[in-house]
């Protein structure tokens, strides 16, 4: 039996793979960049308010860099009115005063980037708050200059909407304004007013909102909902399915609103803005559609360079062969892939894989496939840890006001938000005053002092995973094998770069399972097999283990097979 310690993998990196000198400063930086991704409100508060800040990141990056987290994923920290926790921006070109100023977000930056960490911000394209000046001169008469930059049309007749699309959060998508008479469209919130992307001024606007922010040093944006950015501009009914959905409106298929072939000229547009600075564009664009996936990164990668399909993330269940599936469909996909486990739309990854008892193992699983899969990894905060997802049981509880409207059939994401878990003190050394989320029980034993000085903790596998990661050409650049085991309970493949290969085999399953690979490591012998990191398997110590616990993970390095050299080859003695 044997559990590899940080200190082990540390040492067989520096002595089996050569460092990497040349980290993240090439063009294509994000190919080899694990990103995390961080809710400004919920990771460090240092004000006392209850609702974290962006000092509270500066204060935290070094335990960010000792992670390994290359690239900061900030959500909106824009001025907002709050309707949506920042995703309504009343002001573009500034942060909110509950986080910062402009001068805390400059210092993050730059402190940030002497850690090697770049910044991303949460840019929300598909619409502004409805306190955004733009609005407000919108909304001020139908002859405003800005009229045009939102969606405005006549009703079909009294208290009839211009068409019947239905808002993501409920109701109809239209809102009739009693000053002009006329209604705006809403993909969101009523708060949410959708921009007016086919008007060429709003266009020039907002590409110049990209480059403000570059100018300032941010390396990147995820556009949120870019799904949502067009619709048919001659506004025919969407259709209709049989049912109610969670809001207590039909069921219908967003034919005219949803995922329109106009957003690529914007993606492009939006990429060539940010080409000049080197920048970064991640995309919202769940879809387990190929093609769908795949139109994003543009003709010649000329739009999104990490759109986020989140084919993992979207497995209903805990199983080798629905991964092997998606895993096998984004790696037959021509373009780098991006994997995800969890966001804050999503409950936790652990309380949707985990069953209850293996919970920590099932964590490390997720651990294992997010760092040494082909392509960019995504880590959503606490996702180190374990964090779990615990939500409130009674409405009058509920934060999120989707969750409220919908309250109980609706999706609940306060679970997801929850503060950081920091220490096992008042409010998991969240805040000193009143945390914005209540902070949950298992914070005691589940928090970041804990897990350090614990071997075995998930933590600190996370750490040895990127340590890893960062120190092997293999999992850096290297192609992926999948070796197919015969027990469909494994999942099993190599990364190889040249003569260097990892092996990477995980049970999927609660029952111990012999690792028996066979044939399918031909040419990479089993017995010159080195141990990097593992959890919950046994066999040769240092080797390739024979079998794996329920829920064990083991990464192994190879060395091709040598054979000599046949002494006719080898040349006149002396030559």
């Amino acid at each position: 039996m044997f559990r590899t310690h940080f200190t082990v993998v540390l040492w067989f990196l520096c002595t089996f793979f050569p460092v990497r000198a040349k980290a993240l400063e090439d063009r294509e930086w994000w190919r080899h960049a694990v990103f995390y991704e961080l809710c400004p409100r919920s990771f460090q508060d240092t004000k006392g308010t209850g609702v974290g800040d962006l000092n509270g990141i500066t204060a935290r990056l070094d335990y960010l860099r000792g992670l390994g987290v290359d690239a900061l994923w900030l959500t909106p920290c824009f001025p907002s009115p709050q309707v949506d926790f920042g995703y309504d921006v009343a002001d573009y070109r500034a942060i909110d005063p509950r986080f910062g100023t402009l001068q805390d977000f400059d210092r993050l930056v730059a402190e940030a980037r002497r850690r090697g960490i770049r910044v991303v911000l949460d840019l929300v394209v598909n619409h502004t708050s409805d306190q955004h000046p733009w609005f407000l001169a919108s909304r001020s008469s139908r002859r405003s200059p800005r009229r045009d930059w939102y969606v405005w049309r006549d009703g079909r007749g009294p208290g009839r909407p211009p068409c019947n699309w239905l808002s993501l959060f409920g109701g109809s998508a239209w809102t009739l304004d009693p000053v002009t008479g006329q209604y705006y469209y809403h993909y969101f919130y009523p708060q949410q007013p959708d921009l007016n992307w086919r008007n060429p001024a709003v266009r020039r606007e907002m590409l110049d909102v990209t480059r403000w922010w570059y100018q300032r040093g941010v390396a990147g944006f995820r556009l949120d909902a870019v799904d949502t950015v067009f619709e048919d501009p001659a506004l025919p009914d969407n259709p209709l399915l049989p049912g109610k959905n969670a809001f207590g409106d039909p069921n219908m298929v967003n034919r005219h609103n949803y995922k329109l072939q106009e957003v690529h000229g914007l993606l492009r547009d939006l990429r060539r803005a940010a080409d000049p600075y080197g920048a970064v564009l991640l995309g919202e664009t769940y879809t387990d559609s190929i093609p769908e996936l795949q139109a994003y990164y543009g003709n010649g990668r000329n739009e999104l360079q990490l759109p986020t399909g989140h084919m993992l993330a979207m497995a209903e269940t805990l199983s080798a062969p629905e991964f092997r599936k998606r895993i096998d469909a984004l790696e037959a996909m021509d373009a780098w892939p991006v994997w995800v486990f969890g966001n804050h739309d999503l409950a936790r990854a652990v309380t949707r894989f985990g069953d209850g008892v293996h919970d920590d193992a099932i964590a490390k699983d997720l651990a294992a496939l997010l760092l040494t899969l082909r392509g960019t990894p995504i880590l959503y905060y606490g996702e180190e840890l374990g964090m779990a997802s615990h939500e409130p049981g009674r409405r009058e509880d509920v934060v999120d006001p989707m969750a409220r409207l919908g309250w109980p059939s609706a999706k609940r994401r306060d679970g997801a938000r929850t503060p950081m878990q920091w220490d096992a003190g008042p409010a998991a050394g969240f805040t000193t005053g009143t945390p914005w989320l209540p902070v949950p029980l298992d914070a005691a034993t589940r928090n970041v002092a804990v897990e350090t000085g614990d071997p075995g903790s998930v933590l600190n596998f996370y750490r040895g995973l990127t340590a890893l990661r960062r120190g092997s050409r293999a999992l850096l650049e290297g192609d992926y094998q999948d070796l197919a085991p015969a027990d469909p309970s494994l999942l099993c493949y190599l990364r190889r770069s040249q003569d260097e290969a990892v092996l990477v085999a995980v049970n999927l399953s609660p029952e111990p399972r012999k690792l028996d690979l066979g044939p399918a490591l031909d040419g990479w012998p089993a017995a010159r097999a080195k141990l990097l990191l593992g959890s919950g398997a046994s066999g040769p110590e240092g080797g390739l283990p024979g079998e794996l616990e329920p829920y064990g993970v083991v990464i192994v390095a190879l060395a091709q097979e040598q054979h000599p050299v046949p002494a006719a080859a080898a040349g006149p003695a002396g030559s």
